[in-house]
């Protein structure tokens, strides 16, 4: 099995989210599996083959900016070959899989790391978000899987919110074997303190500054900051003001270090202190590297963050309130008054850690992801699903529902195209699974959506139907009946034919070649055969259900059939597409232009 990793940065990049993907890499292809990853940077003489990194114009706001991602990414999908997308998110440059066919051809496995958390105290992520975000919701309803970092992340997330039925938790791992084996480097700290050492980025979400106030409070305590960022000025002017005159400070900026050196200073502290405020913070690979070196672990109790998650199920340490100086100013005193309880925490960390938080365990776990998807999975027998494409239909589609559970009709999936009205949850109420697309689809945009769900729960047959109430669902029976001998059938219904529309099927039918009645009905049945072709990339360009679908599946040889069905006298006045003669006219035009462009007239039809 070939995985292709899409990623933000990889080492010597400094990060969590990059030293876990070295890290899965490295434990993939001992697995036996063939891996090659794609990220953000500048090439290095030493990277290897499988590894191309895409240089960097610039970063704006945390995201950097890659002008040839989207053609590196389309090179190496050609020719590595992968059965698997391995997308890992955020991730500004792995939505270019979204515009490339040969990418979504392939099924994709989503790493969620993050959410990006709109924050107060950077407007400009707000901003950025909104023209982020639909994208982001396309890639996820795209996936074939999600991989969530912690249960409590998951219930917290507002972006997977409408996922869930896709997202498996597996917590990240890290590879214990890598530990380095450098000489402790105690002399970091000044003698006869408590070591305390903290690392990441020095960003806003990183609460350094709680930890450099808790500090200051302290004499027998000295804290080590390893990282670099945007904030390291502001911090040490705040060490500056908070260190009293003619003392040292407490706290040491150390700035970036190379691996080495970060073990050594972790083999060599007394505690590990994470005091982020922010969901940025999603799970703390650095804890589990101090975990590693067996340290009691003190981070912040930060709600809906995988964070106090790993440090309480792991027996680790402690969790503290969200920058409350004074409960770390006591969690740090307690530390030098029981050593005892801080060396248990230690053990108990080093022990989760190998038992659970192994780079081998979540490998293993993500390859049965891969399984899932790349083997397809035996179906049982079902019902066909029924598709009602949906936008503002609150009024009649109870009734829709509720007839055709009546009869039988369980599978049932309304596709609620930006309603504005209650339509969805009076769905969800009357029994049926909705769908809510992020962006404007239209009618056939709707029906495609519903039939790539059809394709992805394994149905074989998809019967579509309008939400408004027109179509008797005891009559799904005749449309499976005549299905056993046609790949697709038409419900027709010819005496709702107005002069306008008589006309404009006359003249579809001589454009096309299709001996059919009704050309522009929406109750529909397609085989999987049908649905497989009407899921493509060419089927979303047509975008006419009534003819563009019909001249795509009779160009791909399917037969197509109709039978006679009945719909309710109230709703069969005047077509919404057939209203006036310029929108015929109009209509017919658009229509034209797609016979010209599609219709290939060897094929012949049965009916």
């Amino acid at each position: 099995m070939r995985i292709l990793h899409i990623g933000k940065y990889f080492p010597p990049d400094h990060g969590g989210m990059e030293s876990f993907l070295a890290d899965l890499v490295a434990a993939q292809r001992a697995q036996g599996l063939e891996v090659a990853a794609l990220v953000h940077g500048e090439p290095r003489g030493d990277d290897p083959d499988w590894l191309v990194r895409v240089p960097v114009a610039a970063t704006l706001i945390y995201a950097p900016l890659a002008s040839g991602f989207r053609a590196a990414l389309a090179c190496l999908i050609r020719r590595f070959r992968p059965d698997v997308l391995h997308l890992h998110l955020p991730n500004n440059s792995a939505l270019w899989a979204l515009t490339l066919g040969a990418a979504r051809d392939i099924p994709w496995v989503v790493h969620w790391h993050a959410d990006v958390v709109v924050s107060q105290i950077r407007g400009a992520v707000a901003l950025a978000y909104r023209l982020y975000r639909p994208f982001e919701q396309a890639v996820l309803e795209r996936a074939e899987r999600i991989v969530v970092t912690s249960p409590d992340y998951l219930g917290a997330s507002e972006p997977l919110s409408r996922w869930h039925d896709k997202c498996a938790v597996i917590p990240l791992g890290l590879n214990i074997a890598a530990q380095s084996g450098t000489v402790p480097a105690s002399d970091a700290w000044p003698p006869g303190v408590t070591r305390l050492l903290s690392i990441g980025r020095l960003a806003y979400y990183k609460g350094f500054d709680t930890l450099i106030r808790a500090v200051a409070e302290q004499p027998h305590a000295h804290l080590v900051i390893i990282g670099s960022g945007e904030l390291r000025d502001e911090l040490a002017r705040l060490v500056a003001r908070l260190t009293p005159a003619g003392s040292p400070p407490r706290v040491t900026l150390a700035g970036a270090v190379d691996d080495a050196r970060k073990h050594a200073l972790l083999a060599a502290c007394d505690a590990f202190c994470l005091a982020s405020c922010e969901r940025t913070e999603a799970f703390g690979v650095a804890v589990m590297e101090a975990m590693q070196h067996a340290k009691p672990c003190l981070v912040s109790e930060l709600p809906g963050s995988g964070l106090p998650w790993l440090v309480r199920s792991s027996g680790a340490g402690r969790t503290l309130a969200v920058g409350d100086v004074g409960a770390w100013q006591g969690a740090i005193g307690e530390l030098r008054a029981d050593p005892a309880q801080a060396a248990g925490w230690g053990r108990a960390g080093r022990t989760a850690l190998l038992e659970r938080f192994d780079i081998q365990a979540c490998s293993h776990a993500i390859r049965g992801v891969y399984d899932e998807i790349v083997t397809p999975p035996v179906f049982p027998a079902q019902q066909p699903l029924i598709v009602i494409p949906a936008r503002d239909e609150a009024a009649t589609i109870a009734a829709v529902i509720v007839a055709l559970r009546a009869q039988g009709w369980t599978d049932i999936v309304v596709v609620n195209d930006q309603s504005t009205d209650d339509t969805a949850t009076v769905a969800r109420t009357a029994g049926a699974t909705v769908l809510n697309p992020v962006l404007p689809l239209g009618a056939w945009g709707a029906m495609q959506t519903g039939i790539r769900y059809a394709l992805r729960h394994g149905h074989q047959q998809v019967v579509t139907i309008d939400a408004d109430g027109q179509h008797e669902p005891a009559y799904i029976p005749a449309l499976l009946d005549a299905a056993r001998h046609s790949d697709v059938v038409i419900g027709a219904y010819t005496e709702r034919g107005s002069p306008t529309r008589r006309f404009a099927w006359r003249y579809f039918r001589l454009i096309t070649g299709f001996a059919i009645e009704d050309l522009t009905s929406g109750f529909r049945c397609y085989n999987r055969a049908a649905c497989e072709i009407l899921a493509d990339e060419e089927a979303t360009l047509l975008d006419y259900q009534d003819l563009g679908v019909l001249l795509l599946l009779r160009r791909a040889g399917l037969s197509i059939s109709e039978v006679p069905v009945e719909m309710y006298p109230r709703l069969t006045g005047p077509s919404r597409i057939f209203a006036s003669w310029s929108r015929v006219a109009r209509y017919m035009l658009e229509s034209t232009l797609l016979c010209l462009a599609r219709w290939n007239p060897k094929h012949h039809f049965r009916r």
